[in-house]
């Protein structure tokens, strides 16, 4: 019984919410005509002695009679609202239209110029429109083989009382720019074959090369957002007037699922209007006019589309960087989960803002022009035996269906010669010899140590037990019982501000940028401070920063004990550490002049 009452409060509370509230009962209860839009596959309108028919055929409305041709889809939809929303504002009886036979003429309901018919299940009797009333915005409507008559706005006239060609779809093509995977392209400088593998656009004919995205898809975007001037006839008579006959230029885009593809030829330029062009539209069987615009079509060339990025990186597959320099080894970088390593460095960590940077410069960096489009001469360019290489692998520690175990290299670049303020290079799956600005090379850091972290210690302010600072004397402190630091070297009241400061800076000291191992000192032969300190718990294991002499920037040259290389230390960071740890003594005021007053001489 439980189940029962439960299933048929469901029941009730389904039909309950199928149906209308009372306030959108009544609003449908003026509705002059009733229908579902999706059963609606028809529309046929009579304008007196012209008639427009356009059906619907696989979800798109076509223009039948009196020329078959697209219809403007959003004219019909526009339409079909405003019948579902159109309300009779005041109804006027079979009863009295026969009381007063002259009632449908007044109306201009007796013969009207206007019918609208719709096709389809379940439709509504054909509408007839007659006369606008007094009232304003306002007009008199029946049905068809009805007397009674409707007084309603006037919305639906107005979506239908057209020419035949105002329902003409003015868009050429209802293909958007995402849906095109391939072009064929010709020009009065040859032919052109485009297709899209995966997000990307390549140049198949006349040359096999990477296309540039963007451009690629602003081409297409001229042919699916071009706007239809004029109709001027349909393809099947002399197109010589139109320069049709041998087309100026033609661009045919294809989709996945279509194989003949769309063919838009580009012919000559109306005598009247210099600012369009003919075209004719295979698809349509038409000969239109649209912006002299689309004439930049024809002087595109292939180099206007190659893809002049650098290198493609794939960032979701990338495990590897290696940089090779000859006579200065090899730099392998390493991701480990989401972080970058040294790899053979013993897996050190890297600097992951630099390998980013690295990452970015390459993927932005743009060719400044394209040398060879056939590499058969390396040696002229350096390209046989490069200064500078860069490798970027994935890599599987284990062997998968899909991969083998080990590195899988998938782009490398190789730097030639120099030539003024480019440098030749090359990607080594392609066959091109390109120009690249020179100060791209300086970038590419060659010595692993310019790839270490910038993080040079790693410790929490109180981990620090001893502490001596070397300048032209030593100072030497130790903390003692409650933190409280004492002189071993030096004396006078220790000032606790620096002393804090100090503290917090060389336990998180962290370089500007590593240096390139190189045989110069930097200074550090006569250092002008050097800071060492033992941590806790142990205490033993002892830390040391030397700092050297200034760089050009403003910064200074310093290195650890237990760090290969040298590095850049900021000016703040050093000022930090040169902070005077002995507190200075307060300075009495001086005594002000005190006003002395003068004996009176007595007269």
């Amino acid at each position: 019984m439980a189940a029962i009452t439960l299933g048929v409060f469901a029941y009730l509370r389904f039909v309950e919410m199928k149906q209308p509230s009372t306030e959108e009962a009544k609003r449908q209860a003026q509705n002059v005509v009733k229908f579902e839009r999706n059963k609606i596959n028809g529309i046929i309108i009579q304008n007196g002695d012209e008639k427009i028919e356009m059906r619907r055929r696989d979800n798109r409305w076509r223009l039948e009679t009196p020329i078959k041709d697209q219809t403007d889809s959003s004219l019909i939809e526009n339409l079909l609202s405003d019948l579902e929303n159109w309300q009779r504002d005041e109804t006027i009886s079979a009863k009295e239209i026969e009381v007063d036979k002259n009632k449908l003429t007044e109306y201009g309901l007796n013969k009207p110029k206007l019918r609208l018919k719709l096709l389809g299940q379940d439709r509504p009797p054909e509408i007839l429109f007659g006369k606008d009333a007094a009232l304003e915005g306002k007009m008199y409507v029946r049905f068809e083989n009805s007397k009674e008559t409707f007084l309603a706005g006037q919305s639906v006239k107005k979506d239908i009382d057209k020419k035949p060609e105002e329902f003409r779809d003015r868009k050429l093509t209802d293909l958007i720019t995402a849906q095109v995977s391939r072009i064929i392209l010709k020009t009065p400088a040859g032919e052109m074959d485009l297709q899209k593998k995966g997000n990307h656009w390549e140049i198949v004919k006349p040359l096999h090369a990477r296309g540039d995205d963007q451009k690629i898809n602003d081409l297409i975007a001229q042919i699916t957002t071009a706007r239809i001037q004029q109709f001027v006839a349909d393809d099947h008579g002399d197109l010589r007037p139109y320069g049709l006959t041998e087309p100026r230029g033609a661009i045919t885009l294809f989709t996945q699922a279509d194989k003949p593809g769309q063919l838009l030829q580009i012919g000559g330029i109306p005598e009247k209007e210099k600012d369009q062009t003919y075209v004719r539209f295979a698809l349509r069987g038409f000969v239109y006019t649209v912006p002299k615009k689309i004439e930049e079509i024809l002087n595109t060339k292939p180099d206007d589309l190659r893809d002049r990025h650098l290198v493609r990186i794939d960032t979701n597959v990338l495990d590897r960087i290696t940089i090779e320099a000859p006579g200065k080894g090899k730099v392998v970088l390493a991701r480990k989960d989401e972080n970058w390593t040294i790899a053979n460095r013993q897996n050190t960590p890297a600097n992951p803002g630099e390998v980013r940077r690295l990452i970015d410069t390459l993927q932005n960096e743009r060719v400044t022009k394209f040398v060879e489009d056939v590499a058969s001469n390396l040696p002229k360019y350096g390209l046989d035996k490069p200064q500078l290489q860069l490798t970027f692998s994935s890599f599987a520690s284990e062997n998968t269906a899909e991969t083998k175990a080990g590195e899988q290299p998938f782009a490398t670049v190789a730097f030639g010669k120099v030539d003024g303020d480019n440098v030749y290079a090359r990607l080594a799956d392609e066959p091109f010899v390109v120009a690249l600005r020179r100060g791209l090379r300086d970038q590419i850091f060659t010595d692993p140590l310019q790839w270490q972290e910038l993080s040079i210690f790693k410790f929490k302010p109180e981990q620090i037990h001893r502490l001596s600072v070397m300048t032209d004397k030593e100072l030497s402190l130790e903390r003692g019982e409650n933190n409280q630091w004492r002189w071993l070297k030096g004396s006078g009241d220790i000032n606790q501000t620096n002393m804090q400061s100090l503290l917090n800076t060389l336990s998180n000291l962290h370089a500007v940028r590593w240096l390139e191992a190189t045989p110069r000192q930097h200074g550090f032969e006569k250092p002008q401070l050097a800071v060492t300190f033992t941590t806790l718990p142990d205490d033993k294991a002892s830390h040391k920063v030397t700092i050297g002499s200034g760089t050009s920037d403003g910064t200074w040259f310093a290195r650890v004990d237990e760090r290969e290389g040298a590095f850049v230390l900021s000016n703040p960071d050093l000022n930090t550490l040169k902070l005077p740890l002995v507190s200075q003594p307060m300075r009495s005021p001086s005594p002000s002049p005190t006003a002395t007053a003068s004996p009176t001489a007595k007269p």
